[in-house]
């Protein structure tokens, strides 16, 4: 291309969640309590669900 270029803004990040938030902050406390929470409700939730699945929808 010809004349000034603008610099790209790159949008998407390559970090995980790891990288990104240090080990004693309160979110991965709450991230475990989640987890621990949808552990106790997973039998709850896996009666909710037909054994066979669910139809899926055909594309048009």
């Amino acid at each position: 291309m010809r004349g000034h270029q603008k610099e790209r803004i790159l949008l998407l990040s390559y970090l995980s969640t790891e990288e990104r938030i240090p080990a004693k902050h309160p979110l991965r406390q709450d991230t475990v309590l989640a987890y621990e929470a949808l552990k106790r409700l997973d039998k709850t939730l896996d009666e909710l669900y037909a054994c066979s699945g669910r139809p899926s929808i055909p594309s048009e």
